[in-house]
C-alpha cells in the first residue's frame, strides 16, 4: 500500500471563487505512482468546499462558468448573503468575535476587523456541500468521466485569502 500526500496552495479573491484543480490533482496522482486506489481531495477551511461538477465552456463576464453562476443564484435564494451585523444570521456572536480577535493577535490569517467575519452564509453554504470528495483510481486514471472536473470553492466573499487544498492518494 502506497500513501502520498501533497497540498495545493490557492489564492482567492473577495468573491465566490471556483478554482478548477483537476489537472493539479491528476498531476499529484501521477507523482504518487498509485495505479489502483483512491484519491481524497479535502479542504480544512470551513467556508470552502470541494465540488465535483461538469466543466462548462460558456462563461460570464467575470469568467465564471454558467453552471457555477446558476448554482450561485439558487444559493442566493436559499442562503442569503450576510451583509450586515444582525441581519440574517445569529453568527458570529459576541463570544466568537472575542475569540477571533484574540486569535488575530497571534495569527495574521485572522484580521481583527469584525466585518470580515460576517460570513455565516459562507459557513452554511460550505456545510451544504462538504469539505471533500473521494475518487477511484484505476490503471493510473482518476475515474471522473469525460466532463467531470474538481473545483475548490471558496464561498467567503469578505476578503482575499490564501487557501490550502489537501490531496491524499493511496493504493497499489
Amino acid at each position: 500500500m502506497n500513501i502520498y500526500q501533497e497540498d495545493i496552495n490557492l489564492k482567492t479573491e473577495a468573491r465566490i471563487n471556483y478554482i478548477n484543480i483537476t489537472d493539479k490533482v491528476k498531476s499529484i496522482i501521477k507523482k504518487s505512482n498509485v495505479k489502483n486506489g483512491l484519491v481524497l481531495v479535502q479542504t480544512s477551511h470551513t467556508t470552502c468546499s470541494v465540488l465535483f461538477e461538469e466543466y462548462v465552456h460558456d462563461k460570464d463576464f467575470n469568467g465564471d462558468e454558467y453552471l457555477q453562476v446558476d448554482l450561485n443564484h439558487i444559493l442566493d435564494k436559499l442562503v442569503p448573503r450576510e451583509l450586515f451585523e444582525n441581519t440574517n444570521y445569529r453568527y458570529p456572536g459576541p463570544k466568537h468575535v472575542a475569540f477571533l480577535q484574540e486569535l488575530a493577535k497571534k495569527n495574521p490569517n485572522y484580521p481583527a476587523d469584525p466585518g470580515t467575519i460576517l460570513n455565516g452564509d459562507a459557513h452554511i453554504r460550505g456545510s451544504l456541500f462538504g469539505g471533500n470528495q473521494t475518487f477511484a483510481i484505476k490503471d493510473s486514471q482518476m475515474l471522473t468521466g469525460s466532463v467531470g472536473y474538481i473545483y475548490f470553492v471558496d464561498r467567503d466573499q469578505n476578503r482575499p485569502r490564501n487557501r490550502v487544498c489537501h490531496v491524499l492518494v493511496m493504493g497499489e
